[in-house]
């Protein structure tokens, strides 16, 4: 089971949108409002929450983290890891009334999908890290993720893990190849295609099978797409929208073809090679989940000592070789590729982890929704979903 495969929010209308709904918007927070009293020097702990199935385990004992048990050992920080993001809005409900309110949330790092990180950096809700102190960020963070839209300079956030949506589809049921997101709507995929049910996670993809420049979209094309897919559903041509219950469609061969994540995709393999991913001609969507630190974080330089590890190319590789995701440190690459073991070497090579110079010609990274189209977005898009 990877992690997307638990409970995601569909198009960020949950309690973000409750807050705005009520009357009472989301406090943006002044820079000189962030800072707390740093005691990483005194308390040697930090607070680390991050989604479930995303970090590495040791076989003979899942609750141990290998990767953190050996930062304690090098540097005497502990981390108090919880699993407790099972959906984006849902954490942004749980943690935002103290940072709307000014007050500490008890977290030091938290892990949030970069449309919600967009939503904390516009609101002033964490802080900037200090790369003096971040060596390995600054030397090794993949360049394809380097400056997105919402934090120009990655000054905010930095990608805990990275992947592609694209397309996966079974090349054996369906008995040719997919090369063009436009190939979705082929007579013979009638009612065997699934789309994503969240805004934020379908629209990118969709666009760029349209020839539209997702780094800059513009509200006419987002509802020209919107008038497309009503079409689609409404001959029956998408047989439904999906979270990540399109993994079991996919395996007994109720759908053919689907937009899929990439790292789900690597684990299907592994049962069934017939089982394709397509970055289409037309590009793909580039994603992240981001690391960053709140408002009022006790211990920030631990924190951002956190995050330098973590774009160690061992330790990247490490992580890498369990979460299977896109490794935003293309120098772990190397690191599987020399260490002499057969599976990661194997890793090394896959295209879904790092990805090659023709795949990564066709991926952006898509601007995101902002605050003043959300709401009527969403609602569209919802609709579509609930046709």
């Amino acid at each position: 089971m990877s992690r997307r495969a638990l409970l995601r929010g569909i198009g960020g209308t949950g309690a973000a949108a409750l807050l705005a709904g009520c009357g009472v918007p989301p406090a943006y927070v002044d820079p000189g409002d962030r800072a707390g009293r740093d005691l990483s020097a005194r308390d040697r702990v930090l607070d680390f929450a991050n989604w479930p199935l995303y970090i590495d385990t040791d076989d003979a004992d899942t609750s141990r983290r290998p990767t953190l048990d050996a930062f304690r050992k090098r540097t005497g920080v502990a981390v108090r890891y919880t699993e407790e993001i099972n959906d984006n809005d849902e954490f942004f409900g749980k943690i935002g009334p103290a940072l709307m309110n000014h007050q500490e949330t008890g977290r030091d790092l938290v892990v949030v999908s970069d449309w919600m990180a967009a939503r904390f950096v516009r609101l002033g809700w964490v802080q900037e890290m200090d790369r003096a102190r971040q060596p390995n960020v600054a030397r090794h963070l993949d360049p394809l993720l380097r400056s997105p839209a919402f934090d120009r300079g990655r000054l905010h956030s930095v990608p805990w893990q990275s992947g592609i949506t694209g397309i996966a589809y079974d090349r054996r049921r369906l008995g040719r190849e997919i090369r063009s997101t436009k190939e979705l709507w082929a007579d013979d995929l009638r009612g065997r295609v699934t789309l994503l049910s969240g805004l934020d996670e379908s629209f990118a993809l969709l666009m760029q099978g349209n020839g539209v420049d997702v780094t800059r979209w513009t509200a006419d094309d987002f509802h020209a797409l919107c008038e497309q897919i009503e079409g689609l559903v409404r001959k029956r041509h998408i047989r439904r929208f999906t979270g990540n219950d399109y993994i079991k469609d996919l395996s007994t061969g109720d759908v053919l073809a689907c937009q899929a994540y990439s790292g789900d995709v690597v684990q299907l393999q592994a049962d069934n090679p017939d089982i394709e991913f397509v970055v289409p001609e037309e590009g793909a969507e580039l994603w992240a989940e981001s690391l960053m630190i709140p408002n009022l974080a006790r211990h920030k330089t631990s924190a951002e000592r956190l995050v330098d590890y973590y774009y160690e190319p061992e330790v990247a590789a490490e992580l890498a070789s369990w979460v299977n995701y896109v490794c935003p440190v293309p120098a772990a690459r190397d690191v599987l590729a020399d260490s002499g073991d057969e599976e990661l070497a194997a890793l090394a090579e896959d295209p879904l982890i790092f990805p090659d110079d023709a795949m990564r010609a066709r991926l952006a990274i898509a601007r995101d929704v902002t605050a003043e189209e959300r709401t009527e977005f969403a609602q569209r898009w919802n609709s579509l979903v609930g046709l």
